[in-house]
C-alpha cells in the first residue's frame, strides 16, 4: 500500500494490517528501549573485561542516546522524503548489524563507537513508527495505539536491566556480557522481515531536500554539550569545558535562527518553526527533557549504587528494580482504565507527584537503613516511582502531538524523540558525573545516592510546573466524565 494520502485519508479507509503492524513498531521500540537501559546493568562487568576509566559507564549510555538525539530530527525527515517503510527497514537491518558489532568489540572505543552506530541506525528506524501510527490509524484509535507504548516503555525500562543481568550472569557460551548486544540478532531481524510483510509505505507528496546545514548545527552543539560533562570530571573541569557548554548554547541559538530564516525563504528546515509556536508541543518537549533527564540518569547511578556499593550481582541488581516494573505495569493498568481520557492532562500531573514521592521514600529509606539496605526496603520507594512513571508516560505523547498537522508529523515526531533521547543523554552526563563527584570527594555509596534521588525528585517537581503549559486533553472531544 503506497499513498501520499494524509491522516484524513485513513479515516475513510484505515489500514487493515494497522494492529499488526503496530506490533512490529512496538518490537523496534523495544529493541530501542533494551538497548539504551541494557547498559547500565552491565557497564561495571564491562569496564572490568575492557579496562576503560569511569567515563566509560557513561559514555556506553551517552554514546548512543546523543547519536539517537542528533539523529532523530533527521531520521523523521528521511521517512518523508524515501518513505517511511523503507527508511524503517534501513534502521532495523542496520541497528541489528551495529547490534554485531557491539558483541564482537575488543575495545573500548571500538564498543563505544558500535554503540554511536546502533544510536544513529535506530534514529532511522524509530521516527518511522511514530509517523505509521498517525497516517495508519483513525483519531478514535490514536488514543488506543499511542497508549501501548506506555506499558512497553515501563516494562523496558526496567526488564531491560533485568534481562541484562540475568544474560550476564548466566554467561551463555562464554559470551557473558555480549549477549547483551547479540540477543538483538534474532530480534532485529524478525521485526524487519515482519516489516517487510506488513509495514505500508507512506510518504509525503511535497517533502524536499534534507537541511544538512541544520543536521550540523544541531549535531555539534549536541556534542559540545555532553561531552564536557562527561569528561570534565576526569580532566579537573578546565576552562574549555565550559566554554565548551557555552558554545553549545549559543549553537543551538544559532540553529533556531538559521532554521527560522530557511522557512521564511520557502526552504524545507530540518524541524518547523511552527511547531515550536504551538503551547502544547514546546511545553512537551521541555518538560520531556527535564523527565527523560532524571529517569534515565537515575537508572545508571542506581546500577552503580547496589552492584558497587552494595555489592549485588548483575542479576540482583536488575532484580532490585523489578516493583518499579511491577508499578509500571499498574500504574499503566490504571491509565488505561478510562483515567486517561478523563483526566487528560492531571493524570500527568498525578504521575510526576507519585514519582517524587517514591523518590522520597527511597531516599529515607537508603538514610535510614544505611549499607545494609535489601531489596525487600528499597522496595516501596522503587514501586511508587513505577506508578507514576505509568500514570506520567500513559499520556504523555498524545497530549504533546495534539495540534499537529500531517505535514509537522514527521518534524514533530522526530524532534519528540529526540527529546527523549536528548534527556537520557543529558541525565547519564549530569547525574552520573554528579555521582562519580561525590565518590571522589570521599562521600559513601548510600549518601551519595540520596543526593542524586533528591536531584531526580526535583526534576519530576520541574516536569509538574511544565505541564501547565500542556492542553488539557489530547483532544477537544474528550470531556470529563
Amino acid at each position: 500500500m503506497t499513498t501520499t494520502a494524509s491522516v484524513a485519508a485513513t479515516e475513510v479507509q484505515p489500514y487493515r494490517w494497522r494492529w499488526v503492524a503496530l506490533f512490529v513498531i512496538l518490537a523496534a521500540e523495544v529493541m530501542d528501549l533494551l538497548d539504551a537501559l541494557v547498559t547500565t546493568i552491565a557497564a561495571p562487568t564491562i569496564q572490568k573485561e575492557l579496562g576503560g576509566s569511569d567515563s566509560l559507564v557513561q559514555w556506553l549510555s551517552a554514546g548512543y542516546t546523543l547519536a539517537m538525539a542528533v539523529g532523530l530530527i533527521t531520521g523523521g525527515r528521511l521517512g518523508d522524503l524515501y518513505g517511511r517503510k523503507r527508511m524503517f527497514l534501513i534502521g532495523a537491518f542496520g541497528f541489528t548489524a551495529a547490534s554485531l558489532l557491539c558483541g564482537v568489540a575488543v575495545s573500548p572505543a571500538m564498543l563505544v563507537g558500535s554503540r554511536v552506530l546502533q544510536g544513529l541506525f535506530g534514529a532511522v528506524m524509530i521516527p518511522q513508527g511514530l509517523g505509521l501510527i498517525k497516517e495508519m490509524f483513525p483519531p478514535r484509535e490514536l488514543g488506543k495505539a499511542f497508549g501501548l507504548f506506555g506499558p512497553v516503555m515501563a516494562i523496558s525500562s526496567v526488564g531491560g536491566p533485568i534481562l541484562a543481568g540475568w544474560l550476564v550472569d548466566a554467561d551463555f557460551f562464554g559470551t557473558g556480557w555480549r549477549m547483551i548486544f547479540l540477543i538483538n540478532l534474532p530480534i532485529g531481524l524478525a521485526a524487519a522481515l515482519a516489516a517487510m510483510r506488513f509495514l505500508p509505505e507512506f510518504r509525503l507528496s511535497n517533502a524536499t531536500r534534507l537541511d544538512l546545514g541544520g543536521v550540523a548545527l544541531v549535531s555539534v552543539a549536541a556534542f559540545l554539550l555532553i561531552y564536557p560533562l562527561i569528561q570534565g570530571r576526569e580532566l579537573g573541569w578546565p576552562a574549555w569545558t565550559f566554554a565548551s557548554i557555552a558554545a553549545s548554547i549559543v549553537l543551538f541559538a544559532v540553529f533556531g535562527r538559521y532554521e527560522s530564516r530557511r522557512a521564511k525563504a520557502g526552504k524545507d528546515p530540518l524541524v518547523t518553526p511552527g511547531l515550536f509556536r504551538k503551547r502544547a508541543f514546546t511545553g512537551g518537549l521541555v518538560a520531556g527533557l527535564a523527565f527523560f533527564s532524571g529517569m534515565m540518569g537515575f537508572g545508571l547511578v542506581f546500577s552503580l549504587y547496589t552492584q558497587v556499593g552494595l555489592g549485588f550481582t548483575p542479576l540482583q541488581a536488575g532484580l532490585a528494580g523489578l516493583p518499579q516494573a511491577v508499578g509500571g505495569v499498574l500504574g499503566f493498568g490504571l491509565a488505561m482504565s478510562g483515567l486517561q481520557e478523563k483526566l487528560g492532562r492531571g493524570l500527568l500531573q498525578i504521575g510526576t507527584v507519585v514519582m517524587a514521592a517514591g523518590a522520597a521514600v527511597l531516599a529515607l529509606t537508603i538514610h535510614l537503613a544505611g549499607v545494609d539496605v535489601t531489596g525487600w526496603q528499597l522496595a516501596p520507594g522503587l514501586g511508587l516511582v513505577g506508578i507514576g512513571m505509568g500514570l506520567t508516560m500513559a499520556p504523555f505523547f498524545d497530549i504533546v502531538l495534539a495540534g499537529v498537522e500531517p505535514h509537522e508529523s514527521g518534524s514533530a515526531n522526530g524532534t519528540l524523540t529526540a527529546i527523549q533521547q536528548l534527556g537520557g543523554a543529558l541525565g547519564t552526563a549530569v547525574l552520573g558525573t554528579l555521582f562519580f563527584n561525590l565518590l571522589a570527594r570521599e562521600w559513601s555509596f548510600g549518601a551519595s545516592m540520596q543526593v542524586t534521588v533528591w536531584v531526580e525528585a526535583g526534576l519530576l517537581m520541574l516536569t509538574l510546573a511544565l505541564s501547565f503549559l500542556l492542553p488539557r486533553r489530547a483532544r477537544p472531544e474528550q470531556a470529563a466524565h
